[in-house]
């Protein structure tokens, strides 16, 4: 079975890159070479892996991915350093429109 994985990177510029491979180990070394001009951390390097998991089903990865991307600094930060109970609670809606608050 292939696994893919959903990681994110810290660049110099103390931002964020979350991105999805099946190699990890390959496409961090692409990010470090700088590899492709065109990618986000190439005017960012150097870059640190600061978070990664793993996917046996590449929509899975995809999905996971495609949500941490829309993550919260916070939220981000919150799973690099594995507090599952921190994310759960910068997860939780606060606004009127919430179904608690319906």
């Amino acid at each position: 079975m292939r696994i893919y994985y959903v990681y994110i990177l810290k660049c110099s510029d103390e931002s964020y890159y979350t991105g999805v491979t099946n190699c990890l180990e390959r496409r961090f070394a692409e990010h470090v070479n700088g590899r492709n001009v065109t990618c986000y951390t190439f005017t960012r390097r150097p870059v640190e892996l600061v978070f990664f998991r793993e996917f046996g089903y590449i929509n899975d990865a995809i999905a996971f991915e495609k949500q941490v991307k829309k993550w919260s600094r916070k939220k981000k930060e919150a799973a690099i350093k594995a507090c599952w109970e921190e994310l759960k609670l910068l997860a939780a809606c606060r606004n009127l429109t919430h179904c608690k608050n319906k």
